[in-house]
């Protein structure tokens, strides 16, 4: 909770927001509601080198997932103190780079979750009724009346791989339509209404009559999906990936669909996507039927991006008012209480023995009593927020906080 009469050390009009992409109005109106004013917002993302001139000088900035913020970007944002992804995922920063350079990286992974599974819930239905192929025979003017290789949802098995936020809403939304559910995960999870958990990918693919992905981008799921595994679906079943597009091998996949393997397919998510409206896609899967192909919407509704623009914004205020990290994808978290009439400082720092010795002793040397300390580590960094009684001059000691070996960065909230 702010306290309405809080002066802070830097004063909320100082702090320069950049907001790309795009992104909901809420966002703008949330920030502004909470005194930020000073934001340039951009309805387009930015290339390298006007990404690298803006973010010199930026406080905090926010992103969708065109704009990806790099290590040798990150070596240019001197005062960046925290990043807002607008989205799901955070792939799109090095987060690693920017945790050692004290920047936490706040995203929104809830407030999408319906709309990605009604997406693929929808392309369910449309892929099990030929409804891309009969589309776009329409077009042509071509009348394919018939009901062969046509099928209901209901009393179909859909395999789920990632039971997590978006999979498990998908099963329950699945199931009410009369579906079986199965699912796979490498951790365990839950079963909600009738889901059935599978042994192995394997043992799902081989079940399944539509299989759907919600997993995210790492190591192990990079090319989960090959020819191997598409060769171990039934014969006429269907792949959905609203996840990461490289999940599934594209070239394996689209050969899959050209020999009847597979009878359908739809694509959220790609290798490699264009980077604004005006560049050209291409993927083999263009102009094979019964294949939905949508340009990373899984999340693109009103609703969705405004509940976005709303969660992130929070976090990002709640770091810059109070260094509250919840919620912050590559960093400790700490909850902080409310703190009405104290100093707070903060140091971020690596982690190493000694230094939080040499931390409070530059208040102990003073006589300065701490009234509260919060700290948290990692095998990487050490975050400390401290809560100082009186009114010492606050320059000095933020000078000494900074002049700390392994220290990343320090600064006085109030």
């Amino acid at each position: 909770m702010e306290h309405k009469n809080r002066v802070y050390s830097l004063s909320k009009n100082k702090i320069k927001i950049l907001l790309l992409e795009g992104i909901h109005e809420n966002s703008m109106n949330f920030l502004k509601e909470s005194d930020y004013t000073n934001i340039e917002y951009l309805i387009t993302s930015l290339n390298k080198e006007e990404l690298i001139q803006k973010i010199k000088n930026v406080h905090m900035i926010g992103i969708r997932s065109r704009t990806n913020i790099t290590k040798d970007i990150l070596q240019y944002a001197e005062n960046l103190i925290a990043i807002g992804c607008f989205s799901i995922g955070t792939n799109q920063v090095d987060l690693h780079t920017a945790k050692l350079k004290g920047i936490p990286v706040f995203n929104a992974p809830f407030s999408n979750t319906r709309s990605v599974a009604e997406l693929v819930i929808s392309e369910c239905i449309m892929l099990l009724r030929r409804i891309p192929e009969k589309n776009a025979a329409a077009h042509q003017g071509k009348w394919m009346k018939e009901a062969n290789s046509s099928f209901e949802i209901r009393g179909k098995n859909i395999g789920i791989i990632g039971y997590g936020h978006i999979g498990s809403q998908v099963s329950i939304l699945a199931e009410n339509l009369g579906m079986n559910i199965y699912y796979y995960d490498i951790e365990k999870k839950l079963s909600l209404g009738n889901a059935k958990s599978c042994s192995s990918l394997k043992e799902l693919l081989k079940i399944s009559d539509v299989v759907t992905l919600h997993v995210p981008e790492t190591e192990l799921t990079k090319n989960m999906i090959t020819k191997t595994e598409l060769s171990l679906m039934k014969k006429g079943a269907c792949i959905i990936n609203a996840s990461r597009g490289t999940i599934i091998n594209i070239e394996h996949l689209s050969e899959s669909l050209k020999s009847k393997h597979l009878n359908g397919a739809a694509i959220d998510v790609f290798p490699e996507e264009p980077t604004s409206v005006n560049e050209l896609f291409n993927s083999p899967l263009q102009h094979l039927p019964n294949v939905i192909l949508t340009p990373h919407i899984g999340g693109s509704t009103i609703e969705a991006q405004a509940n976005i623009a709303v969660e992130v914004s929070e976090k990002l205020i709640n770091y810059s008012n109070i260094g509250a990290t919840l919620g912050a994808t590559n960093f400790v978290e700490i909850s902080l209480p409310p703190n009405i009439n104290k100093k707070r400082y903060l140091h971020i720092h690596e982690n190493k023995p000694g230094v939080m010795n040499k931390i409070t002793s530059v208040f102990t040397s003073r006589k300065i009593n701490i009234a509260s300390q919060y700290l948290q580590t990692d095998p990487d960094i050490g975050y400390v927020i401290i809560d100082i009684d009186g009114k010492q001059k606050s320059g000095d000691i933020l000078k000494e906080l900074k002049a700390i070996p392994k220290t990343i960065k320090a600064r006085m909230l109030f």
